[in-house]
């Protein structure tokens, strides 16, 4: 008897390998769609602001770029037709804003950088974008409105004169920027014309904006950040600090001097911050725990990022655990390595104006379409908390004794109060040779306004620095 054949075709194997490949090949590639799709969604600005990205040609192609407003509805920057009917970009203030307003020619820089997103899309309603159509023309873009007064601006960049230097005006309690001047500057009316002779010139750095990328010695006014450190680590004793200045202070061989030699004398913790005695600091430098001290540089921000939005440096300095006690020394008093930006010490001066919490930063108050219609708000947010408010507190009272009794005593009397803290930075080997600085604000019960000012190569913060601060304070409160 024959046996059966059996007629059902053998299964193939599977061939496990080569299936896990698949579906990881599949799950690795549905995961890169899945993150593309959602970073396109949460990063659409920054996308569309890239040099690369060709979305932009077309939105410029169909829309008008948007004109940039301040906080009085004055116009900064708007697109005008030249007499061959090409669309230029039109600066009224000429070089009042040229730093912080920026350029749209030559790339971007400024709050045309800032706002560039806003500033070539069109939210316009559909009615006028018909009209535009059926009439051959572009769409309006939406318009950008800012922060800055104008009035302050031109204190501010008056004030300045024909220093090099920088000066930002904002306001502790929201964040908002006011005011904000960088010297040299240049006309960004003719940045076409005069590009190349900007991008040559390396000796001034003209296209830096010195308030937010300028690295500076911060001299003196770094002292805020000394006594906040003695403070945290001397809570209930550093009232009793002494110190009898005779004019320096020696450790072995190396030697920290008081401005112009001056000598103080007997000086307390707050005698001491007010006449700005840099030989009493140094000796407080040396008695601070290193690893402290760096803790509460990071509170402070340095080496980091900052909660701010137009292209900045981070300010640089490093405590470590071998630091010699003569880094220790001109660490203390701002001096050595340190470099700070002008931008960043108004944020721990708003900080300590604002109960300890630094509000973010900001310029831009809201867009709004062609119809004058909202399109998007910006309210003040705080970044992050700084200091406590009992360290705010007792650093606030600090400044304004360097007003009631100290360097910046050109503040004293007037009808507003004020608090700071006026520097001198060292910045070469040339004897006598320092930037001036200021940083405060006013009035000190219930801060309104802060300014940090530098003046390159000008000399004492208090002689050149402190009049600038009082013509902006008088020009706020209207003296």
């Amino acid at each position: 008897m024959k046996e059966k054949r059996n007629n059902h075709p053998k299964k193939k194997k599977t061939n496990l390998p080569i299936m896990a490949v698949t579906y990881l090949f599949a799950a690795v590639f549905l995961s890169m769609m899945v993150y593309i799709c959602y970073y396109s969604s949460t990063h659409e600005q920054e996308l569309i602001n890239n040099s690369y990205n060709g979305r932009q040609q077309v939105l410029t192609a169909k829309n008008i770029r948007g004109t940039i407003y301040a906080g009085g509805g004055e116009v900064l920057a708007q697109t005008v037709t030249d007499e061959d009917g090409e669309e230029v970009r039109s600066y009224p203030y000429g070089s009042l804003f040229s730093h912080v307003v920026g350029y749209a020619t030559h790339g971007r820089a400024g709050i045309e950088a800032l706002g560039n997103y806003y500033l070539i899309h069109s939210n316009a309603p559909l009615a006028e974008k018909v009209a535009s159509d059926m009439a051959g023309s572009k769409y309006p873009g939406d318009d950008v409105h800012t922060t800055l007064d104008v009035k302050l601006q031109e204190v501010a960049d008056q004030a300045l004169g024909v220093y090099r230097g920088a000066i930002i005006v904002t306001e502790p309690s929201s964040g908002k920027i006011l005011a904000m001047v960088s010297k040299p500057d240049y006309d960004p009316n003719q940045i076409e014309e005069i590009w190349d002779s900007l991008v040559e010139d390396k000796e001034s750095g003209i296209l830096l904006n010195r308030t937010t990328q300028g690295l500076y010695p911060p001299g003196s006014t770094f002292k805020i950040v000394t006594a906040l450190e003695y403070i945290r680590e001397n809570p209930d004793t550093y009232q009793n600090y002494g110190f009898q200045c005779n004019g320096s202070f020696s450790d072995g061989a190396d030697r920290i001097n008081c401005y112009h030699g001056q000598s103080h004398g007997s000086v307390s913790f707050s005698r001491a911050f007010a006449k700005s005695c840099n030989a009493s600091f140094a000796d407080i430098g040396l008695k601070l725990e290193k690893k402290k001290f760096q803790d509460t540089l990071d509170d402070l921000l340095f080496n980091q990022e900052l909660p701010l939005e137009l292209s900045y440096n981070k300010s640089r300095i490093e405590v470590y655990e071998d630091s010699p006690n003569s880094d220790m020394m001109q660490i203390a008093i701002g001096q050595g390595t340190t470099g700070m930006t002008p931008a960043h010490l108004n944020m721990i001066t708003n900080a300590i104006a604002n109960d300890g919490v630094l509000m973010k930063p900001y310029v831009i108050d809201f867009v709004e379409n062609s119809m004058g219609t909202i399109v998007k708000k910006f309210a003040p947010s705080s970044s992050k908390r700084l200091l406590s408010s009992e360290e705010a507190e007792v650093l606030k009272e600090l400044m304004h004794g360097v007003v009631e009794e100290g360097t910046a005593s050109r503040l004293k009397g007037l009808s507003y109060t004020a608090a700071g803290k006026t520097g001198s930075a060292e910045y070469n080997t040339v004897k006598g040779d320092s930037h001036a600085w200021f940083t405060g604000f006013a009035p000190v019960d219930n801060p309104e306004i802060s300014v940090t000012i530098i003046i390159e190569g000008a000399g004492s913060g208090g002689d050149f620095a402190v009049p600038i601060a009082k013509r902006i304070f008088d020009a706020h409160f209207q003296e």
